[in-house]
């Protein structure tokens, strides 16, 4: 590999051909400030806050774009660098909404920061006409407010990056604002619901939609049994949001900030995803033997399927009829558990906690209400709650460590891993290698399908059979297999789709870390590491192997799996959706 020489503020570094001086930087152990960059998704130089002076150049250069070359010198922190950024800082806030108090960003601000590191108030130096926007809240998952958007694109970038591209820069110069063409809201474009544009803002500018007040009505209502349960990938990233180090698995604290939240139960959502691979694996084994509609898809990532539903109706029947774990999960509470307590199912409030901004929108579905009311009534994000926690007083990382509430706090490895893209398919695979064996294989990690490449395939022979697989994740790699399924051309029977790149442990939901972390940082593979690290020290590692799921199937499904009474409670229906209303 061809190296370069150049200095950084005097320290010398030698970097790769092609470095770019933000790179060459954060080698020298230098911070240059940004607000438009993400590596490798948004590189345009456009906020004009990392500028500094390079020998070689006429006038201060953007750091994040413009490439180093041997011998030379930069400074990033000279007079005029700063009275750049300092003016550049001023001139935004000069049309931004300053409601910081209030904001769901606050203390989590990248323009907020920088303000701060650089001494930038509320001058009026450049005040003058500020455009005024009205929110869109017309989508169940997200708030977009443009008073707070500094036009950075990173949303914009996001959003072709999911190859979805609804969102773009209207109108040109003074009048220049981020939205859906002909200024359509949001509700009325293919939007998927994912999230990826609210975890790129550097701002206030999207948020998610709070739901959390709906939750602390409904804890404070003595007449409902309020009930939490929690996504596989929540316990591998809650801690962020508490300064813990990224990967960080925190279970036990996370059950018990949400006992002190005052919920009756607290309960596992990987009981659900244990569910969903029973069912699904099921399914698959059932559509090789009878010839049925392969390749068969998997159903967990609303995302995901929303993307189907828009952009290929011809291949709904691809998807597996299978609820998602949080559906799942919200149906056997609002049915078998409420049974077994002698409860109505709508004194029960089901709150689930989500990586991800498209469960939002996945509770609004027809055909989620086993027990003819919603199998989920509220969702809310990682952050959501973090908040919570932050605003019952709770100081996190000194709680205790506490278990799940049985019985539907009970699972394996294999629904732990569901948080990771590969999970779902690992997990379905332990499954269905025991079944169509007859044996109970000691041998359960299938490495191939591990990792966060967008698109991994593998082959195996089980029982005599070869079975191909391929796991994708971002829409991106989904919309690749997609094609490749409609052309007739596919070489795979079973396929794992999950609408965020790497998997759930980076949803919409998730922590937001800060440009500086996220493009330095593989987010996706620290978290799932925690993950996988929890599922290799499990006494259980598949999913059938789960107590509570062959009890489940002995006292409420006992027609078996893939059963009618089954089929009634945990499958559902999809339909085509118009791109535009």
């Amino acid at each position: 590999m061809d190296m370069v020489n150049v200095k950084i503020n005097g320290i010398a570094v030698s970097v790769p051909k092609g470095s770019t001086i933000l790179e060459a930087a954060r080698l020298a152990g230098v911070e240059i400030p940004t607000l438009c960059y993400l590596k490798d998704l948004n590189e345009i130089g456009a906020c004009r806050m990392c500028m500094v002076e390079a020998t070689g150049t006429r006038g201060l250069v953007t750091a994040c774009v413009y490439p180093v070359a041997e011998g030379m010198e930069v400074q990033t922190n000279t007079a005029h660098v700063q009275k750049a950024r300092k003016t550049t800082l001023e001139l935004i806030l000069s049309t931004h909404d300053k409601r910081c108090l209030s904001c769901e960003r606050s203390t989590n601000c990248e323009l907020q920061k920088l303000c701060k590191d650089y001494g930038v108030e509320v001058s009026g130096k450049f005040d003058g006409d500020r455009p005024r926007y009205e929110l869109d809240t017309s989508t169940a998952h997200l708030v977009r407010d443009n008073n707070k958007c500094i036009l950075c694109r990173r949303c914009v970038a996001a959003c072709q990056q999911q190859f979805v591209s609804v969102i773009g820069a209207n109108d040109r110069g003074f009048d220049t604002h981020i939205a859906c063409a002909f200024e359509k809201p949001l509700a009325d474009v293919p939007c998927v619901s994912c999230g990826q544009c609210v975890v790129a803002c550097p701002t206030g500018a999207l948020t998610d939609k709070d739901n959390t007040e709906a939750v602390w009505a409904a804890l404070a209502d003595p007449t409902k049994h309020v009930i939490v349960s929690t996504a596989p990938s929540i316990r591998a990233t809650l801690g962020e949001a508490f300064g813990m180090p990224i990967g960080t698995n925190v279970e036990g604290k996370m059950v018990a900030a949400l006992r002190r939240l005052g919920f009756d139960k607290v309960f596992d959502t990987d009981f659900g995803a244990d569910l969903t691979i029973v069912e699904e694996a099921n399914e698959f084994v059932s559509r090789v033997k009878n010839k049925g509609t392969l390749p068969m898809i998997t159903s967990c990532s609303p995302g995901w399927v929303k993307f189907a539903e828009y952009y290929y109706p011809d291949l709904l029947g691809h998807l597996s009829s299978c609820k998602s774990p949080q559906q799942m999960t919200g149906a056997v509470i609002k049915t078998y558990y409420a049974n077994k307590m002698g409860m109505n199912a709508k004194d029960i409030v089901n709150v689930s906690v989500m990586p991800c901004t498209a469960k939002k929108f996945e509770v609004t579905r027809d055909d989620q209400n086993a027990a003819g009311v919603p199998d989920i009534d509220i969702v809310i994000t990682t952050r959501e709650l973090a908040r919570m926690i932050e605003r019952a007083g709770l100081k996190f990382t000194a709680l205790p460590d506490e278990e799940f509430d049985m019985p539907l706090g009970e699972d394996t490895g294999a629904a732990v891993i569901f948080g990771a893209t590969g999970g779902v398919m690992e997990a379905a695979l332990r499954t269905a290698n025991d079944w169509l064996t007859g044996k109970d294989n000691k041998e359960v990690e299938f490495h191939e399908v591990r990792g966060t490449a967008g698109l991994k395939e593998a082959t195996y022979n089980i029982a005599g059979m070869t079975v191909r697989v391929a796991v994708a994740s971002g829409i991106a790699s989904a919309n690749y297999v997609m094609d490749t399924i409609r052309s007739g051309n596919a070489p795979w029977d079973f396929v794992e789709i999950m609408c965020c790149p790497g998997g759930c442990v980076n949803g919409g939901g998730q922590p937001i870390q800060p440009a500086s972390v996220r493009s330095f940082t593989d987010l996706k593979a620290l978290r799932a590491k925690a993950l996988y690290d929890q599922d290799k020290d499990m006494p259980l590692r598949k999913s059938h192997e789960s107590p509570i799921i062959k009890k489940l199937y002995e006292e409420f499904f006992d027609d078996g799996i893939g059963g009618h009474k089954a089929h009634h409670c945990l499958h559902t229906t999809y339909v085509a959706r118009k791109k535009f209303k």
